[in-house]
């Protein structure tokens, strides 16, 4: 899948592994406003077994209506850039920030 954000390109799927075990630039993710906004951390990091990614703050609902956006992961890291690596099929969990 391909789709706009502002003036670039995003892409669901770039093969994994990760060049360099970095996120790339362009790769999006399923992300919550509350994350994406700085109002909860990222608490739920998830990469799931069709290569897709998803990263949620673990207490709210992802699925209310505009509880979430499309957007580059890469914006959140560095604060998440060792979760690169994780495998497809995973899901990295945490307490707090």
């Amino acid at each position: 899948m391909k789709g706009r954000l502002g003036a670039g390109e995003v892409f669901r799927h770039i093969p994994f592994p990760l060049r360099d075990g970095r996120f790339a630039d362009a790769l999006a993710a399923v992300i919550q406003r509350t994350v994406s906004d700085g109002d909860e951390p990222a608490r739920q990091v998830i990469h799931t077994a069709d290569n897709s990614g998803m990263v949620g703050d673990g207490v709210s609902d992802p699925d209310i209506d505009g509880a979430a956006i499309v957007a580059c992961i890469a914006h959140l890291a560095p604060a998440m850039a060792d979760l690169a690596t994780l495998p497809c099929g995973y899901i990295a969990v945490r307490d707090g920030p």
